[in-house]
């Protein structure tokens, strides 16, 4: 592991300029394939995460570069993929003028909007928090369902598309986290009824969350879904003082541990690592859950591990998505990195004895 924070901070920080994976347009690519040598396409959920990263850098280190990359994304969003006609973020965005598939969905809208918002708070403009309104109306609108919300809906009809077996195509428990878009809108404008989106969510989520564990008898889709239960712990973040929401988060992350432990030797998600020592922190100054200190240490370097020293431009600072057995995916992408880099920061700040800063802050 590096010897401080501003290392590590500084080469995801670099990666997010300097290695391509913000395309010329500002939009971010989902993923970088080290192996063909080339991104993914750009992914309007993935630039809703290259805002709040960029916009954690730029908190964390003050140096203005972030901030503009901010901007570029944002606009992006607000100017360039939101779909005027539809009133929608769409799925993808091509820049090499292959049509992707009409499709948006309800988990990438919040967090799409979580991004607009902390735009908005960051520099004031207008334009940010009119397109998180939107995007906000059009989560409640475009994907509402008799108790629960659609994952996905068809453009311009916004039909709901067939649902499959995986969790990114089926409703559940792990929306909680979009939910956060809601609360965050509410506290924003004072609108209530944002606040009450959340709060049925939310009931959704708790009354279900139990069945979305282990979900699949291969322990590869298992780890997927994983990733995906931790969205629903994050989720809580705003409520985990309420003994129903405690009890979940506190259950949540030993079944997540237990399950994670469990499949590592065959597979291994840098971002579940990610998520599951981010959780531990904010439990534990929740008073939820106390520290485990060896186990937070051993977590922090098993995430540590994933950043990538080639000195390659595309990959010099990124995090890798996971690996197979001993085996690196040729994968590096924004949410690993983003995920990766503030968990590190987070466990510098826990060694520090410094506070946490507020769940607000979680990319």
């Amino acid at each position: 592991m590096e010897s401080t924070s501003s290392s590590f901070l500084e080469r995801a920080g670099r990666w997010f300029l300097e290695s391509g994976i913000q395309e010329p347009c500002g939009g971010l690519a989902r993923y970088y394939r080290w192996d063909l040598r080339a991104n993914a396409r750009v992914s309007t959920e993935i630039t809703g995460y290259g805002i709040s990263t960029l916009l954690w850098l730029h908190s964390s280190t003050n140096e203005s570069k972030y901030l503009e990359a901010a901007l570029r994304a944002g606009r992006f969003l607000t100017r360039v993929a939101w779909d005027r006609a539809a009133e929608s973020f769409p799925f993808e965005f091509a820049v090499d003028g292959e049509r992707p598939a009409a499709l948006a969905y309800f988990f990438d809208a919040g967090i799409i909007v979580r991004g607009l918002l902390a735009l908005w708070r960051a520099t004031g403009q207008r334009e940010f928090l009119d397109a998180a309104l939107a995007g906000g109306e059009s989560m409640a609108g475009d994907f509402a369902a008799e108790g629960e919300f659609h994952p996905i809906v068809s453009l311009p009809a916004k039909q709901p598309i067939q649902r499959e077996p995986r969790w990114s195509r089926s409703p559940g428990c792990y929306q909680l986290k979009s939910a956060l878009a809601w609360f965050e809108l509410c506290e924003a404008t004072g609108r209530p009824e944002f606040r009450l989106r959340y709060q049925r969510l939310l009931d959704y989520a708790l009354s279900t969350h139990t069945s979305f564990l282990p979900g699949d008898p291969q322990p590869e889709r298992v780890m997927d879904r994983l990733h995906a239960y931790c969205y629903f712990l994050e989720g809580l973040l705003p409520c985990a003082d309420l003994p129903a929401c405690s009890e979940a988060l506190v259950a949540g992350i030993q079944r997540v541990d237990n399950l994670s432990r469990a499949i590592t030797p065959l597979f291994e998600r840098s971002d579940v690592c990610a998520q599951l020592l981010r959780l531990r922190f904010f439990a534990s100054q929740l008073g939820a859950l106390p520290l485990e200190g060896d186990r937070a240490c051993q977590e922090a370097e098993l995430v540590a591990g994933f950043q990538l020293d080639d000195q390659e431009r595309r990959l010099w600072g990124g995090f890798a998505f996971g690996r197979k057995g001993s085996q690196l995916l040729p994968f590096v992408n924004p949410a690993s990195t983003a995920f990766c880099a503030q968990t590190l920061h987070l466990w510098r700040l826990h060694q520090q004895g410094s506070p946490l800063p507020p769940w607000r802050t979680l990319i």
